[in-house]
């Protein structure tokens, strides 16, 4: 993993714990809800951030290293793999 890549997700995951406390304070407090929908929302957005980040990553240093040696199947598989996974979150 690229070093600014591992901590720009280190630095998303933080932030996403951080919510997540907040998350579940809200729920033992009883807040209302749609103040905890509203901040579920955020944490998922937080997520596919990091989502984000990961595949940017991998398709810029894995899948490159694996087309220059050879392993293009391997790579397109990855590729397709990554789409189908991106389609399901819409």
């Amino acid at each position: 993993m690229k070093a600014n890549a591992k901590k720009n997700v280190l630095r998303r995951l933080s932030l996403i714990r951080g919510q997540i406390n907040g998350l579940i304070k809200m729920v033992e407090n009883e807040r209302y809800c749609i103040d905890i929908i509203t901040q579920s929302s955020a944490i998922k957005e937080a997520l596919s951030g990091v989502q984000d980040v990961m595949l940017e990553n991998h398709l810029t240093t894995h899948v490159i290293h694996q087309i220059k040696n050879g392993e293009s199947k391997k790579a397109t598989a990855e590729i397709l793999k990554m789409y189908k996974l991106a389609q399901k979150k819409k």
